[in-house]
C-alpha cells in the first residue's frame, strides 16, 4: 500500500517519493513552509519534522522563566542555604583575628619590597648616627629634692640653631625625568633633582632619599642617572 504525502495527504507513488523526517513527500510538495521553495535533500532544515530553507529556518531564542510560585520558593531556599552556610563559615572563623591572603605574585612582590624597605632603612640610619639611647634609672622623689635655695639667674635669650642635614652616604643620582610617586612607598620628584643615600633594589627599582625635600622612598631607576 502506498503512503500518503506529508504535505497534501494524496497517496505517493514510488516514481515521484520523497523519504524525509520520517515522512514521505510528493517531490514537488517538499518544499520551505514559509516561502514554498522546492527543496532536495541537500539544501533542505527539518524543524519540528517540517521542511525550511536556510533563509526561513526558524532560529531558537532564549526564553525567560517565570516568577511562578515554585520557582519563587526555589529561589528563597538557596538565599536561605546560602546564609546559613555563610554564618557557619563566620562563626567558624571568628575568634581567629586573621583572615587568609593568597600568596600571588603581587603580594610576593610587595612583601619582598617592604622587606628591602626595612634594610635600606636601617642601613641608612646607622650611617647617620642615629642610635637609640639607653633609658635613663629611676630616681626617687627623695634623691630629687634640693633643700638649698640658691637664686637662678633670669633665663637670656635662646639662639635658634640650625640642624645640620644628615650626611649623605652611597651613590648619588641625578632625576632626568619627572615622577609622580604612584604607592605610598614611593616617592616623587622633579627632573634635575638630586637623589642621594641611593641603593638599587632589583626589578628596575631603588631605594634614596631626594635631597630636596628630604623625602625617601622608592623610585624607578630608569628615570635617573649616577653623577
Amino acid at each position: 500500500m502506498n503512503p500518503s504525502c506529508g504535505r497534501c495527504g494524496t497517496i505517493v507513488y514510488p516514481t515521484e517519493k520523497v523519504n524525509c523526517l520520517d515522512k514521505y513527500w510528493h517531490k514537488g510538495c517538499f518544499s520551505c513552509e514559509i516561502c514554498k521553495m522546492t527543496l532536495n535533500m541537500k539544501n533542505y532544515k527539518g524543524f519540528e519534522k517540517r521542511p525550511y530553507c536556510n533563509a526561513h529556518y526558524p532560529k531558537t531564542n532564549f526564553t525567560c522563566v517565570a516568577d511562578t510560585p515554585e520557582n519563587l520558593r526555589l529561589k528563597q531556599q538557596s538565599k536561605m542555604q546560602s546564609q546559613v552556610q555563610y554564618k557557619e563559615e563566620f562563626e567558624k572563623n571568628k575568634g581567629k583575628g586573621f583572615s587568609a591572603v593568597a600568596d600571588t605574585p603581587e603580594m610576593q612582590r610587595i612583601k619582598k619590597t617592604q622587606d628591602h624597605i626595612s634594610n635600606v632603612r636601617l642601613s641608612v640610619n646607622t650611617h647617620t648616627g642615629q642610635e637609640q639611647q639607653p633609658p635613663q634609672p629611676h630616681q626617687s622623689p627623695a634623691a630629687s629634692k634640693n633643700y638649698s635655695y640658691e637664686p637662678v639667674a633670669a633665663p637670656g635669650p635662646v639662639r635658634q640653631v640650625a640642624a645640620a642635614p644628615p650626611p649623605s652616604s652611597g651613590k648619588r643620582y641625578q632625576a632626568v625625568y619627572d615622577y609622580a610617586a604612584a604607592d605610598e612607598d614611593e616617592v616623587g620628584f622633579l627632573e634635575g633633582d638630586v637623589i642621594v643615600d641611593a641603593q638599587v633594589i632589583d626589578e628596575g627599582w631603588m631605594y634614596g632619599r631626594v635631597e630636596r625635600t628630604g623625602q625617601q622612598g622608592m623610585l624607578p631607576a630608569n628615570y635617573v642617572e649616577a653623577i
